[in-house]
């Protein structure tokens, strides 16, 4: 019996894909879960695995072909029955044929989340992966390569421009002392995990602070659509991911419902996703303001751009430590430069600038992310 091959959904809007790999070909063993082949779309390289056990028998798309959802690609010949034992062999003998090959072929695509914050006191950062790419031959000949833009990489584009050409942005900056933050990492961070089963971030932190702003100022959590303003009553979070591929944001819903504890494993949920290559078209979808974090890359300030069609997006940056005064005495602080980008059609700054201060000062008096005030 043939099984057909077909290209998954690809989420609401998405009508086509690119074919960008087969990790099996013609007359191999394929068991269940197998990943047959890698299809690209505008927000998300998605896997393609079999959901029957057999023999690969055609493949009916090139690699760089494009595809649509439910179009068949390929099909699998499951009266040919493949015992596990000859998969493991067939996988054995494949190992061993290409052991001549570079070893950075068979592992998975980096990403880094953005979601961790570098400073000396945070050991959650070792979680973060830093892309690592092959430093370029020494050469005294001047080579130029034109490579074409992936879909994702124009999809991204399309969209930034979009939203320069679009929305009046504007972005405000202020800073946070982050100790208080820290003294609560330090002294709570061993029992929340041993409890909860994840690290207590910073991430978590943010997430907090922007849900409860957002209560305070809808506007930032608005768009605007034709002559309309759209308000959510509810808050998702997109959380900005950045891969070798191009920067994607999967969403965090929900989130003013979530405590530290639940966010903090929504994070991990997520990044475990993207580490895996397994986000689908559901963990990109919506979101109605977004968080980046440029300090993993040691970025001391930034003018983050809209996610459109979102009205605000927060930007952290790297943590300092700087001389402040305090009291009339000066003392030594963690601090973080903010930046709140904002569409000022829909935000008048007044409302921009207060927003960014109630971030701040839940960050600075974080008893209130826990009380709920």
């Amino acid at each position: 019996m043939s099984i057909e091959i077909k290209v998954p959904s690809l989420g609401e809007s998405e009508t086509e894909a690119t074919l960008i790999a087969w990790l099996k070909k013609e007359g191999d063993a394929v068991a269940v879960d197998d990943v047959l082949a890698e299809i690209e779309s505008d927000k998300i390289t998605m896997e393609i695995t079999a959901l029957d056990a057999g023999v690969l028998k055609s493949v009916l798309k090139k690699v760089d072909d494009i595809v649509e959802p439910g179009e068949v690609i390929g099909v699998i010949d499951e009266s040919v029955q493949i015992e596990k034992s000859d998969v493991k062999a067939a996988t054995a003998e494949e190992v061993s044929e290409e052991v001549v090959q570079p070893v950075v072929e068979k592992i998975k695509p980096t990403v880094v989340v953005e979601t961790t914050l570098t400073d000396e006191e945070d050991d959650s950062n070792s979680e973060a992966v830093v892309i690592s790419r092959p430093e370029p031959p020494v050469s005294s000949q001047r080579v130029e390569e034109r490579v074409p833009m992936t879909r994702l990489r124009k999809r991204i584009a399309e969209r930034l421009k979009s939203a320069q050409n679009t929305a009046a942005m504007l972005t405000t900056f202020n800073e946070v002392n982050l100790q208080a933050v820290m003294d609560l990492r330090t002294r709570y961070g061993a029992r929340f995990q041993e409890k909860h089963g994840v690290k207590l971030g910073f991430m978590s932190f943010f997430v907090r602070a922007v849900s409860q702003a957002i209560s305070q100022y809808p506007a930032l959590n608005a768009y605007i659509e034709a002559e309309d303003i759209v308000y959510h009553n509810y808050v998702d979070v997109g959380i900005a991911v950045s891969t070798d591929k191009g920067l994607v944001v999967p969403v965090l819903r929900d989130a003013h419902l979530m405590g530290l504890a639940e966010i903090e494993k929504g994070i991990a949920d997520l990044a475990g996703k993207a580490r895996d290559g397994g986000l689908t078209p559901h963990d990109l979808k919506g979101g109605t303001f977004s968080i980046t974090n440029g300090g993993i890359y040691g970025s001391m300030l930034s003018t983050p751009i809209l996610n459109p069609p979102q009205s605000g997006i927060l930007g952290m940056h790297n943590i300092q430590k700087r001389t402040m005064v305090e009291n009339d005495a000066v003392v030594i602080r963690p601090m973080m430069y903010l930046a709140l980008s904002y569409d000022h059609r829909l935000i008048d700054g007044a409302d921009a600038v207060r927003f960014l201060v109630a971030v701040k000062e839940a960050l600075e008096y974080p008893a209130g992310l826990t009380l709920n005030l």
